[in-house]
């Protein structure tokens, strides 16, 4: 596998080369497109001026001196009279292939313009081709005898310590450049080598992170949500494992008791009516864990997210649910000399699962029911807001402590007598309901004080 340091150098080096070529392919552009054209009127106006001068020399032995020095300064010069008379001064030509029709031209008057007419091809600067039909051509007249002069500047004599000075500098400053890319990725890399660690930990179930959060770039942001992740990591691991505790604790107390009490039922000598007494402890003790099991499978099926649990939607009137629920409830309420009022106009229709929804309201009235002491009261109201429904549900009942309000609703949390076991709950009613209720896309909170406790259920429409 490769490491992130080869992958930044050979991405480097990659860069660097597509960047060179495209770099110089639209240089290319430009100069066969404006600069050719320029290049070959400025070429034409140094021949003219040698022409002129040329001419205006009475030998030829001058006139071949005068060339001499020209071609010394920096040109190459070729110079033919059509009939083989050919000469070459300065540096030679890479090729010496001229068109006939250029030297006819030339000799005919006219001006050859090589430089201007040079193909244009996308990585051949033309420039710097050293060719002999990449020339201007003018007439040269010498003691009566006509010529055709062509010449081009010697790139490598007047430009050769400055292209390699600056192919120099171009190799240091990729090179240099590149050294210290590589170097300065261990800004970078380091963070992300620490924050691999940091994943391999967390998966190892070591979730005591240290990272450099100071930074105020996007690795620094990353290294927070690290953070934040980790304790969130750590909260839910924690939680889990406290839910596993509290599962096999509220199994091993009625299996306690249902092992007890069955050898006691089977002793030949007890009495009937202590083996009836015990038969019925182990039958109740039995149905709170069919009971236990029940809303374990159900919160479950909840936390997993099941859409069928709220793709089975229906609109129904609300009052009508809650008529519903006081009737399983009467006899508690008549037992404990409860008084029930409900205000939930009949104009109220609320979208959702009618049985989960059902289980919210049975869940709540029921634990009202269950927890408030004789000759209390309840009270049901509902009102219609612009986009949503809110359901009040409050007891007259002695109030929950303000420090386990905000674990109501935790799995298996207990406070005080308000969710004592000896009640025959299971500590995860209201955790059911909180469930459905955010699956609804709702939201439920509670309040309380010595005067009783409030629930608010605020469900949108749908």
């Amino acid at each position: 596998m490769r490491s992130l340091y080869v992958r930044i150098f050979l991405i480097t080096v990659a860069v660097i080369i597509v960047s060179s070529l495209l770099g110089f392919f639209f240089s290319n552009i430009y100069y066969h497109a404006k600069l050719k054209d320029f290049n070959d009127e400025k070429l034409v106006g140094i021949a003219m001026d040698m022409k002129k001068f040329a001419e205006e020399q009475p030998e030829p032995s001058t006139v071949q001196r005068y060339l001499h020095n020209a071609a010394a300064l920096g040109y190459e010069i070729y110079v033919t009279d059509g009939q083989g008379d050919d000469q070459f001064y300065g540096r030679e030509f890479r090729e010496k292939q001229l068109d006939k029709q250029a030297v006819r031209l030339v000799l005919g008057g006219d001006v050859y313009h090589g430089v201007a007419e040079f193909p244009s091809q996308p990585f051949i600067t033309g420039f710097f081709d050293n060719q002999l039909s990449n020339t201007v051509g003018v007439p040269l007249q010498v003691s009566e005898v006509r010529y055709a002069m062509f010449m081009r500047p010697d790139v490598i004599l007047q430009f050769g310590e400055l292209r390699i000075f600056f192919a120099l500098i171009g190799a240091l400053t990729v090179g240099i450049s590149v050294l210290i890319f590589l170097f300065s990725t261990r800004y970078l890399v380091n963070p992300i080598e620490r924050l691999s660690e940091a994943t391999k930990r967390i998966a190892q179930g070591n979730y005591n992170l240290k990272l450099n959060t100071a930074r105020r770039d996007e690795i620094g942001q990353l290294a927070q949500h690290f953070m934040t992740m980790s304790r969130e990591l750590e909260r839910v691991d924690q939680a889990r494992q406290q839910f596993v505790s509290n599962v096999s604790h509220e199994i091993q107390s009625p299996l306690t008791s249902i092992q007890g009490f069955a050898q006691l039922v089977a002793d030949r000598e007890l009495p009937e009516q202590e083996r009836a007494h015990y038969a019925s402890i182990i039958e109740k003790e039995s149905r709170h864990l069919s009971l236990l099991s029940k809303q374990l499978l159900l919160l479950s099926s909840l936390e997993q997210g099941h859409e069928d649990m709220t793709q089975t939607q229906a609109t129904f009137a609300l009052r009508s649910q809650f008529r519903q629920a006081v009737q399983v409830l009467q006899w508690q309420l008549e037992e404990k000399e409860l008084s029930l009022r409900m205000s939930v106009p009949e104009s109220i229709k609320i979208t959702g699962n009618e049985v989960l929804l059902m289980q919210v309201w049975m869940n709540l009235l029921g634990n009202a029911v269950q927890h408030l002491p004789k000759g209390r009261s309840i009270e049901v109201r509902a009102e219609q807001l612009d986009k949503a429904c809110v359901v009040y549900i409050q007891d007259t009942g002695d109030g929950i402590a303000a420090e386990h309000l905000p674990f109501l609703f935790d799995r298996f949390y207990r406070a005080d007598h308000a969710r004592e076991r000896s009640s025959g709950g299971t500590g995860l009613g209201l955790a059911i309901v909180q469930k459905i209720i955010r699956l609804h896309h709702g939201t439920i909170e509670v309040s309380s004080s010595a005067e009783g406790t409030l629930f608010t259920v605020t469900l949108p429409q749908m």
